[in-house]
């Protein structure tokens, strides 16, 4: 099935109506094409028939599979991908040190350092830092991308289990399990005096492997397999999982990602917020669960 999700797909539709009949899945936004064929080979058919558009539409295109489209086991990365910030880049940013970490986490998700070490440094530098900040940043610098909760509910709601799994720390990602609507939430564990930080993390440290092994455990424990498996990320700590989902019949999805994951994994989007997963996966409009507006996020005593 080929996949086209635009915020104005009507003039992509009509540029790619030859590749078979078009199924609507949200007016105008998101639509499927059936087709026999290699899919690497459709897929740059269509690029090459959609040409200038894709760019200036702001389109994701992408191949999945008809058959088990819609998965039982969410596992996703969180910060650039659920929320829309590094959390530890914002701790720094606080801390007056912001450039200098934030150079370290993008070499460390563009794959050029490892994961671990490259925390441990990020962290070591944050010593001192009062715990107050942990709020601050919650508060003021977290927020939800758009269409999270809306695909946290709609595959809640058809019996997928979803797993919050980030390389970021406990104290953020129990929170905005709640407030995406996870059903569990897995991350590290930064130390303190009661009233600052001490610079240092738990051990061991959840990575790129840390993340593979939760997907591996949340398919055994729910008695599903690889097939049934969607992981989703941006990081390069995010690509082992997202490549066992993707080559196991799966779903393995780079969502707005560093060049590195976008370009090993299978499926990307690059233009869309998550709603696109749900699209993916071939969920109609009138199947998306709708919520109320989210309130403010409130403030967490510590």
């Amino acid at each position: 099935m080929l996949n086209v999700i635009a915020q104005d797909a009507g003039p992509l539709a009509a540029r790619l109506r030859s590749f078979g009949e078009i199924t609507w899945l949200a007016e105008g936004r998101a639509f499927d094409i059936g087709f026999d064929g290699d899919p690497a080979s459709v897929l740059d058919a269509a690029h090459a028939a959609a040409g200038d558009l894709v760019a200036e539409l702001k389109a994701d295109l992408n191949v999945v599979a008809t058959a088990g489209r819609k998965k039982k086991l969410l596992v996703s990365d969180m910060e650039s991908t659920i929320v829309a910030c590094e959390c530890l880049d914002e701790l720094a940013a606080l801390a007056g040190i912001g450039p200098k970490i934030a150079a370290i986490t993008e070499r460390a998700m563009r794959g050029e350092i490892a994961f671990e070490g490259a925390l441990r440094e990020r962290v070591a530098l944050l010593k001192g830092l009062p715990l107050t900040a942990l709020d601050e940043v919650y508060r003021d610098k977290v927020k939800l991308i758009g269409g999270a909760r809306e695909l946290v509910a709609t595959m809640k709601a058809n019996g997928a289990k979803t797993l919050l799994v980030s390389g970021g720390f406990t104290y953020f990602t129990s929170r905005v399990k709640e407030a995406a609507g996870f059903d569990e939430h897995q991350s590290n564990t930064l130390h303190d005096d009661g009233k600052v930080l001490s610079g240092t993390v738990g051990e061991p440290i959840l990575g790129r492997e840390a993340k593979l092994e939760a997907l591996e455990r949340g398919l055994q424990r729910f008695g599903l397999t690889a097939a049934n498996a969607l992981a989703i990320g941006d990081g390069a700590n995010d690509l082992a999982m997202i490549e066992r989902a993707g080559q196991a019949g799966g779903l393995g999805i780079a969502f707005h990602a560093k060049p590195l994951v976008a370009a090993a994994a299978g499926t990307s989007i690059a233009h869309n917020d998550l709603r696109a997963v749900l699209y993916l996966q071939g969920y109609c409009e009138d199947e998306i669960v709708t919520l109320a507006p989210i309130p403010e996020p409130p403030v967490y005593g510590l």
